[in-house]
């Protein structure tokens, strides 16, 4: 086990680089590649709630509404938790095929990633997310 947070906040960055990376290739099972058996994903109102429903499901986005999408992504924090555990919450977004940036903030999501330590790896436990609103809204 590392001691060093500066060699965890690198693995998590990598962790979260490698399933972008996956994503805007369109490869679910390199998505979801550093995720538990057990992970849960709750996106747009949906429960998904192991690594390979969260598969499936991508693989049929990547096959027809996020064909040639990619994301667009700003950590805003890393915190950890214990020795095992870290939060990261980032703002995202999916860019459409042909996008090079967010047209809006209406599409925009804040997320919250959990991360956990096994067997000195890090891996993706849960995720979420809920849309940015605009002010006043």
């Amino acid at each position: 086990m590392s001691d060093s947070r500066a060699e965890d906040e690198a693995a998590i960055q990598a962790v979260l680089i490698d399933s972008y990376k996956a994503w805007e290739a369109g490869d679910a099972d390199g998505m979801v590649a550093n995720y538990t058996a057990n992970a849960t994903a709750i996106m747009t109102g949906s429960l998904r709630d192991s690594r390979n429903v969260i598969r499936e499901n991508m693989a049929l986005a990547f096959e027809g509404p996020l064909k040639g999408s990619s994301t667009y992504n700003k950590q805003l924090s890393l915190r950890f938790v214990g020795r095992d555990a870290a939060i990261v919450v980032s703002e995202s977004a999916i860019l459409f095929a042909g996008e090079t940036e967010v047209p809006d903030d209406l599409r925009k999501v804040n997320a919250t990633w959990v991360f956990e330590k096994r067997d000195g790896q890090w891996m993706i436990a849960a995720y979420h997310n809920s849309p940015v609103l605009a002010p006043g809204q």
